[in-house]
Formats: C-alpha cells, sequence, structure tokens
C-alpha cells in the first residue's frame, strides 16, 4: 500500500530536513511540505471535495509550522478531516505534549531531532488507522465526507435590524432543502434564538465550553432537535454566564458541529467577543444585516472596519444584506456596498413589518407564511449564499481560512503597542 505523505513545516531547513526522510519511506509518496497552516487546510479542504480518497493518509505537522499553534492546527486537521491520520513533530516528546497531543486528535508524536526508525513507525501506524477509518466511513450512513459542513455567521450592524429574524429563516430555509442544519445563538449575552422559535431548554452553548472533548453523544445532549428539523444550541438563559465562552471554546465548538451537520447558521448578534468574532473569521460565509437608514449603515460601516483592523475578516469578503429595503429609500444597497466596501447581496429583503408581527409577537416565526414577501425574499437570499446546495470548493470562501492569532490576542496586542 502506498503511503501519501503531507508535511507542514514553516522553516525552510527544517522542511528540507523532513522532505530527505520522508522520501526514504518505503511505499511513501510525500508531498513537497507546505510552509503554512492556512495552506495546508486549503490544500485539503480542495482535495477532500473532490473525493474522500483524494485526501493523504498522514499530514506530519511541525511544532513551527504558524500562524496557527500546531495543538490547535492538529485539533482542527482531526475535527475537519477525520480520515487523516495527524504525526506531530515537537522538540519536546515528553509525557505532558505527548498527552496533549493525543487530546486533540494526533495519532502519534514524533521527538525533534527525527529519527528515521521512530518516523517509519509513526507513519505506518497513522496510515494503517487512516485506512481503517476510511473503510469505516464507507459504510457509514450519517457522516460527512470530506471537510464537514459549512459555516455561516449572521451578524447585525446594531440592534433592531432584524439579525436573529434573518438567521432564523436562512437555517429554516436549508433544513427545508434537505440539509442537516444546526443553528447556533451566539449573541451570549441577549441571545433570543429560542424565543423567535417557541423553544425552552435547559442546556446551552454554556454546556459545552469547557469540554475539551465533544463526543457526538455530548453534543447531542446539548443541542435540542427542534420539530421544523433545525438542531438548536441556544444561548444561555443567564447572560452573565456567556463570558464562559471564549474564543477557543468558540473555535471547538463549531468545529465539532462542523463535523456532524451539513449546515451551521450562527446568530452572532451586534456584539463582538471573543466568541463571535472566532465565528466569523472562521465561518465560509460571513453575513452583515444593515437597514437602509444612515445610523445603521454608520454601524455597519464601524463593525466592518473593526473586523479589519482585528483581522477578522476584510470587507470584501463580507456579505451584506439589506433588510427593510424600499425603492423609495434614499440610501440604496449600492450605496450601501460602497461606503462599507463589503458586497451586497442582489436580493434586497422588503419592508413589510405587517406581514411579520403575528408569527414574531407569538414566538413562532416557523409559521410564517409562504406567500410573505418577506419570506420569500429570505429564501432566495439563502440560495444566493449557497446555503440550499453543497459547496464548490473552488469558489471564494468554500475553504476555511485560518488567520493566525484569534482576535482577542490581536485586540490585546494592539493595545500593548
Amino acid at each position: 500500500m502506498t503511503t501519501r505523505i503531507l508535511p507542514a513545516v514553516g522553516d525552510p531547513d527544517a522542511a528540507r530536513a523532513v522532505a530527505a526522510l520522508t522520501g526514504r519511506l518505503p511505499e511513501a509518496e510525500p508531498a513537497a511540505p507546505v510552509p503554512d497552516s492556512t495552506t495546508l487546510l486549503d490544500t485539503l479542504a480542495r482535495l477532500a471535495a473532490q473525493s474522500i480518497d483524494d485526501l493523504p493518509e498522514v499530514v506530519l505537522v511541525h511544532e513551527r509550522v504558524g500562524p496557527l499553534p500546531a495543538l490547535e492546527l492538529v485539533r482542527e486537521i482531526a475535527l475537519r478531516f477525520p480520515a487523516v491520520g495527524v504525526v506531530l513533530l515537537s522538540s519536546d516528546a515528553g509525557p505532558a505534549v505527548f498527552s496533549a497531543a493525543m487530546d486533540s486528535g494526533a495519532r502519534g508524536l514524533i521527538g525533534i531531532p527525527l529519527a528515521y526508525e521512530e518516523l517509519a513507525a509513526r507513519v505506518q501506524a497513522a496510515a494503517q488507522w487512516s485506512v481503517g477509518v476510511r473503510r469505516h466511513l464507507g459504510r457509514g450512513p450519517d457522516v460527512p465526507a470530506g471537510p464537514g459542513g459549512r459555516v455561516v455567521t449572521v451578524s447585525g450592524a446594531k440592534g433592531g435590524v432584524g439579525t436573529t429574524f434573518t438567521a432564523v429563516q436562512f437555517a429554516l430555509a436549508a433544513a427545508a432543502s434537505g440539509r442537516r442544519t444546526a443553528l447556533v445563538d451566539m449573541d451570549l449575552q441577549a441571545g433570543d434564538v429560542g424565543s423567535y422559535l417557541d423553544v425552552r431548554f435547559g442546556r446551552s452553548v454554556v454546556d459545552l465550553a469547557g469540554i475539551q472533548d465533544i463526543s457526538p453523544r455530548v453534543l447531542q445532549d446539548a443541542v435540542y432537535e427542534d420539530r421544523t428539523g433545525l438542531a438548536l444550541l441556544l444561548a444561555p438563559a443567564e447572560g452573565e454566564r456567556g463570558e464562559e465562552v471564549d474564543e477557543r471554546a468558540a473555535r471547538h465548538i463549531l468545529g465539532a458541529l462542523r463535523s456532524r451537520y451539513e449546515l451551521v447558521v450562527v446568530d452572532c448578534g451586534t456584539q463582538v467577543t471573543g466568541a463571535n468574532a472566532a465565528a466569523v473569521e472562521t465561518a465560509d460565509v460571513a453575513v452583515l444585516v444593515t437597514t437602509p437608514d444612515v445610523v445603521a449603515v454608520r454601524a455597519a460601516k464601524r463593525l466592518v472596519r473593526m473586523w479589519e483592523r482585528l483581522q477578522v475578516r476584510k470587507p470584501e469578503d463580507t456579505a451584506m444584506v439589506v433588510n427593510r429595503w424600499s425603492k423609495h429609500t434614499e440610501i440604496q444597497p449600492a450605496l450601501i456596498e460602497k461606503i462599507t466596501k463589503t458586497r451586497a447581496t442582489r436580493t434586497p429583503v422588503p419592508a413589510a413589518f405587517k406581514e411579520l408581527q403575528a408569527v414574531v409577537d407569538a414566538g413562532r416565526v416557523q409559521d410564517l407564511d409562504n406567500r410573505s414577501t418577506v419570506k420569500q425574499a429570505l429564501w432566495a437570499l439563502a440560495g444566493e449564499l449557497g446555503l440550499l446546495t453543497a459547496p464548490d470548493a473552488t469558489a471564494p470562501g468554500a475553504a476555511l481560512a485560518v488567520r493566525g492569532p484569534g482576535p482577542v490576542a490581536r485586540l490585546r496586542r494592539g493595545r500593548e503597542g
């Protein structure tokens, strides 16, 4: 059996050493080392989109690959590409690092400097494990192939622009199209997804915050399976507990959901926290909702500028949804696009609150009439954004972008500077 190996090594000298040793392994087909975590994840996503069989059996992650820390990169690969055996290369091969690597999903740890015999043994073991997993995945009806599901975030320029309503309708449209969909309330202090769908549930996203290994059973206990077909992960009833969900926990939780659902819709609210900034940063599609008025457009501009300063999201990578639009409105989508430098969607959402008032007041927005112009626009938007069909892996944003240290760390560094 030929073992395909993809090394990820940032240091050129270390990359040459790894390439030389892997080239000597019997029945091995090593690829050229990739220089960083972003390139590695993009490469794996592209291969997985073609076929699970196109993925390498083994990925070697060097401790100094960057910009994502090595253990976080190992965890990301294990969550998104469960059929790949990851081996960590570290100058510290002690029990603490070994335990941390195993907890992150690695299939082995090799000390630096590399020894040929140890490298051959660990690569062979990881390759055998990978082959066994692929054989199992080939029979498993419920396990998503490839890089996992897509994450779509919905943020609001300010309060009252329709952020939660938009997120709920996107999720309902995706579920109605047959996609296994999770809806996450990441508005941790004031989330209202449960109120919009008339759901009361004792568990919330906070219950997953301190768990290192979110197994399918643990995830199932925290998620509410609604009769609409949505899997709901709600915000905590006590808003002060939202602080327990930090940036790292948010990434971990979304990674677990991504591995179980075809689409994960995240309501990020209007406040910028470490958790929802991490969600926006890792999202395949980031949506920003505004209304066509001066106050909301200014707020949208401030938010996209903040995302850009924190390296969370570039404005041109953000889809702008204009809610409560009218052809008589002075501020039109084209002007909002020019002011914010975002990409305005082709489908504006009309101003028709009377259609919504009864279902919103009753807390049952899932009962909104199909003839509603607002519902028709939002469901058309879901189609425009690619939420109703499997993504094209070659399209912009199809692969998860990893941009290095998280937004909170970058904000702190900026203040220190």
